[in-house]
């Protein structure tokens, strides 16, 4: 992210402050910006023609203080059903949490008041991306769990090479990260000019899908993947509203790449996914989305998914899911992530890399394990992760995304004392189809370090304890009891 970049989201992340003080929640501070933002972007890149004449920034921006609240309340309602197919998925169902005026005019004053030509110069779409990376950077928020570390999606997208034939999904969209990295890389690697128009046509129309279940945040994709230039088609491309485990995710086209990070847990209400052509059913949305995804590759299609270690383990149902991943695909690759990268620290995790198989048996012959988990830092806050993590397993990866067995036999095992190894499908057979492989010990906690300087410690110990204090101030604020800390 650029300087200008950065400073635009910091004031843009001030704002919030002007949303606390209202008592909107964590959960609704980027939503109710991005109504806002959504009409004064329409404006500064000229496309208000498809808001509905009258219900555009300079209507909300032109009403007396006193007034702006209350026709705002009704814009929301208005362009819920008036407009572009676009405007109306973003405003399906809107509603502002906002309660006083002055709030609404502050927020409307600091928005008018940015540096749009140089968030134009910059690109709308890094800058709304860059909103929406702050918002998960904060624990409170709960965002978090729908947003996967941009260092992380990169590193998977570049393994995985996507081109302009590609058909790309991603049935746990959030806010699109994975389609916006994948078409970032299909341009900067592409000659675009060499396209031809049944290409360009293809790319434009039946590229990039992908399913969100949860509204507020399919709001926030389809922002996302309007500011970095990617259509919109309610009956075709582009990030649907729906339940991936339920009819509307075996609709989606069968994909040749699956990029994607599915939510954790079980099925809301414990109940089965209502989908037919799951052979194994389970309330374990890991399991039922790991099913929807080698299901939903074309022959010769490839995919990467991040899952949590309970996947590579698990028993009965679990165990018989990946035995049928390993012969309907090639599961040539586990990359062991490191801890503390998402939203719940103790969640350990890994991202599997598989290509679908012409046949339907015996596709997986080895599984190559990379550990990038043994005697890492821990990361958060005070500790970044980067793309330049991901150096060492990109270049050991190498440049064939589907990891074809000639490919693979370029591969160095690097021992017991190294990061990447290898392990023959009978081998796994063995122990069960058990997949949660480890070798390294993992030293980073028993390692002896320097301890830095006392003040260094006491400054560290009081940001720890205003971030706990914060916390708490939150979920006090949240159950709407009266902060006295």
């Amino acid at each position: 992210m650029s300087n200008t970049t950065h400073d635009i989201v910091a004031k843009l992340w001030n704002l919030c402050n002007v949303l606390k003080d209202d008592g909107v929640t964590y959960h609704q501070y980027v939503i109710e910006l991005t109504y806002l933002l959504f009409l004064k972007m329409a404006k500064e890149t000229r496309t208000e023609n498809q808001l509905p004449e009258g219900y555009r920034w300079d209507a909300l921006e032109g009403k007396a203080v006193s007034d702006r609240l209350e026709f705002y309340k009704l814009l929301l309602m208005h362009l819920a059903s008036h407009g572009s197919t676009l405007v109306k998925e973003i405003f399906a169902n809107a509603s502002s949490s906002i309660k006083k005026p002055t709030t609404l005019s502050t927020l409307v004053s600091g928005i008018d008041k940015l540096d749009w030509y140089s968030a134009r110069q910059e690109g709308l779409g890094d800058v709304y991306e860059g909103l929406l990376e702050k918002n998960a950077g904060e624990k409170k928020a709960g965002a978090g769990q729908y947003f996967t570390p941009r260092s992380l999606i990169d590193s998977m997208v570049h393994v995985m090479r996507p081109t302009v034939e590609d058909i790309i999904q991603d049935p746990a969209a959030g806010t699109g990260g994975f389609l916006i990295a994948a078409n970032r890389y299909l341009r900067e690697n592409s000659d675009l000019d060499s396209w031809t128009k049944k290409q360009q046509r293809k790319y434009r129309r039946n590229t990039f899908y992908g399913m969100e279940h949860v509204q507020d945040t399919h709001r926030l994709a389809l922002m996302n993947l309007m500011l970095h230039g990617l259509e919109f088609d309610p009956q075709g491309a582009g990030i649907r509203y729906g339940d991936t485990l339920s009819p509307e995710g075996e609709a989606l086209p069968k994909a040749t790449l699956i990029l994607t990070n599915p939510p954790f847990g079980s099925k809301k209400g414990g109940g089965l996914p209502t989908r037919k052509d799951f052979a194994f059913p389970t309330s374990n949305k890991q399991f039922c989305f790991l099913q929807h995804i080698y299901l939903g590759l074309e022959p010769g299609g490839r995919a990467a998914a991040v899952f949590p270690d309970n996947v590579l383990f698990e028993g009965n149902v679990g165990k018989q899911i990946r035995a049928d991943l390993m012969d309907k695909c090639n599961l040539h690759t586990i990359l062991r992530l490191p801890t503390g990268i998402f939203y719940a620290q103790g969640v350990k995790t890994n991202v599997l890399f598989f290509t679908r198989g012409k046949k339907e048996k015996d596709n997986t012959k080895e599984v190559w394990v990379y550990d990038l988990r043994a005697n890492m830092s821990q990361f958060g806050k005070r500790t970044q992760l980067t793309r330049t993590h991901f150096a060492a397993f990109e270049a050991a990866f190498g440049d064939d995304p589907l990891s074809s067995p000639a490919s693979l036999a370029q591969r160095t095992d690097t021992g017991e004392q190294g990061r990447f190894r290898q392990f023959t499908r009978d081998w796994i057979a063995e122990r069960g189809d058990n997949l949660d492989i480890a070798w390294l010990k993992d030293e980073s906690n028993s390692v002896t370090h320097e301890l830095p300087e006392p003040a260094t410690l006491a400054q560290e110990a009081m940001s720890e304890l205003e971030a706990a204090l914060e916390e708490l101030r939150g979920i006090l604020d949240e159950l709407g009891e009266e902060v006295d800390v």
